[in-house]
């Protein structure tokens, strides 16, 4: 949590940043993902003043998750599982159209809702399955929309809230879901019979979705969290969904980006939290991404308040 401080009308006012702050581990330092460098990592994050939200992606070893108990007692730090990469890197499909890889993808799903309510972690984050294509597209929201109303009514006993995270369709990640207003019907399915569920609109995603902040005004009732960081331009001008640093040779998305994004949130009065989703490059080390993001959020709300 921060304040910025800004001179006003010769009176100098303090904000105080209105959301809780997180950041994504695993992309952050993205040796997370093969159990590496857990403890040091998470312990570095968790007593960073900064931050009161730390995503992970599901732990798969007893140490892992001693070194999450660890710094959730000392720091206090809010513990959130991301199972996106179960989806992304391992083929996990709550949207399939086969049955039987429907069914295995739950079976996958609840196992982390189980694991993550047993160490009291609350919020479980996934995405949906690969786009099928225009044919069989709304025969695949169907089953995601099945899948996702099975994974509420499980987490809702164990106190956990679902949350789907929109990617991009046509770029590189090509997944179903998908354009905010499609997530928003899907929202509304799975709402009308389980309130434990929510959306996860990124930042990064945005460019390749042909989607602004402002666009998020019909999402209002559903969002859950938000993510915060870029995407890539290469040089032949595709677009990749590889998370830079804010202000690397190719990153979309800046200052003036995240501040339209703090003023949309400010006007729809979204009251959940912000995680930022950052990823070093070649030659970088992990923290300096890390802390350009941090930057970059100050200068952008300070920039806001200063138009109030």
């Amino acid at each position: 949590m921060f304040a910025a401080s800004v001179y006003k009308m010769n009176v100098r006012a303090s904000y105080d940043f209105p959301w809780r702050i997180g950041i994504v581990t695993f992309m952050a330092n993205p040796k997370l993902l093969q159990g590496e460098e857990v403890a040091e990592t998470l312990e570095t994050l968790a007593k960073d003043p900064f931050f009161d939200l730390l995503e992970l992606n599901p732990p798969e070893k007893p140490e892992h998750w001693r070194a999450v108990e660890k710094v959730k007692d000392e720091t206090g730090v809010e513990i959130a599982i991301g199972a996106q990469p179960l989806v992304l890197m391992r083929g996990v499909n709550p949207s399939a159209l086969d049955e039987g890889k429907r069914r295995d993808a739950l079976k996958a799903l609840k196992e982390v809702i189980d694991e993550a309510s047993a160490h009291g972690v609350t919020k479980v984050a996934l995405c949906s399955g690969p786009d099928p294509g225009v044919d069989a597209r709304a025969k695949a929201k169907e089953a995601l929309i099945a899948s996702l109303k099975e994974l509420a009514a499980h987490a809702k006993d164990r106190g956990v809230t679902i949350i789907l995270e929109t990617f991009d369709r046509e770029w590189d990640k090509r997944q179903l879901i998908g354009p905010i207003r499609e997530a928003v019907e899907v929202a509304e399915a799975v709402r009308r019979e389980h309130d434990n569920f929510g959306l996860l609109w990124d930042l990064s995603h945005a460019p390749m979705l042909g989607e602004k902040p402002s666009d998020l005004e019909i999402a209002a009732p559903y969002l859950a969290h938000i993510h915060v960081g870029c995407a890539k331009r290469l040089p032949d001008g595709s677009l990749k969904d590889w998370h830079p640093g804010f202000y690397r040779p190719g990153s979309i998305n800046g200052v003036e980006e995240v501040e339209e994004l703090i003023e949309a949130l400010s006007r729809i009065r979204y009251r959940g939290a912000i995680g930022f989703e950052v990823k070093p490059e070649e030659g970088q080390h992990w923290l300096e991404v890390v802390n350009a993001a941090k930057g970059v959020l100050y200068t952008a709300f300070a920039r806001y308040v200063s138009k109030l």
